[in-house]
């Protein structure tokens, strides 16, 4: 599965990126990257990397029998263009998330929305778009839900799309919008896993906001 996100950077969280000297070395996003590039390596490695690819990966059809491929899948991925393009995506979305909300929360909204990424993938392909879903690696169902719960904190942050500049939560709905159109495509990338990822995204996204909302608005009211 190959993510359809391009080159994207946030303009207006950079700062907190950087701030504190912890933003780096105690950051999850960074840690993912890295086992994801580890990962990576041992894929190719001769004589263990296909073993180690048919151990992990996640096929639809045997789920219930390999439970733990609805998480090692995602540390797989099919190729190097497939690997840079969703790290550097889950580096400048992650690490702003996690400034956002904390680490702990990042991690929730990224395994959940790997998680039930795969499970929209297994379920909903065949009976609403009937397309027969087949094997699935990579880490961008779990990047669609970071994505999107960023765009609900974080609406108004710009981004770049091919170098064009815009806000991103168009870029949300315009990514969005790519996906849905090429569900019924032949090509390999799996359109129903990036929309079950972004729909938990948005569903988590919009439970942090209430939740802080509320905290603000006791602390406000305490003062009176």
């Amino acid at each position: 599965m190959e993510i359809c996100l391009t080159l994207m950077q946030l303009t207006s969280l950079e700062a907190e990126q950087v701030t504190g000297k912890d933003s780096i070395f105690a950051s999850p996003s960074i840690a993912i990257i890295a086992l994801c590039t580890v990962s990576f390596f041992l894929e190719i490695i001769p004589g263990i990397g296909n073993a180690y690819f048919s151990a992990l990966y996640f096929d639809p059809n045997h789920f219930v029998t390999r439970p733990w491929t609805l998480i090692t899948y995602i540390f797989l991925h099919s190729g190097l263009f497939h690997l840079l393009f969703n790290m550097l995506v889950l580096y400048f979305f992650g690490t702003a998330l996690e400034q956002r909300v904390g680490n702990r929360q990042l991690l929730t909204i990224f395994f959940t929305a790997g998680i039930l990424s795969a499970i929209g993938y297994t379920f909903l392909t065949q009976p609403i778009f009937n397309i027969s879903p087949g094997p699935m690696v990579g880490a961008s169902g779990a990047i669609y839900g970071v994505f999107a719960a960023l765009t609900i904190l974080e609406p108004e942050s710009r981004v770049y799309v091919y170098f064009v500049p815009m806000k991103l939560k168009h870029a949300l709905v315009l990514f969005a919008f790519f996906d849905f159109l090429m569900v019924n495509s032949s090509d390999t990338i799996a359109h129903t896993a990036h929309l079950s990822g972004l729909i938990v995204g948005l569903y988590m996204g919009f439970r942090i906001k209430k939740i802080q909302e509320n905290a603000l608005r006791s602390r406000y009211i305490g003062r009176w």
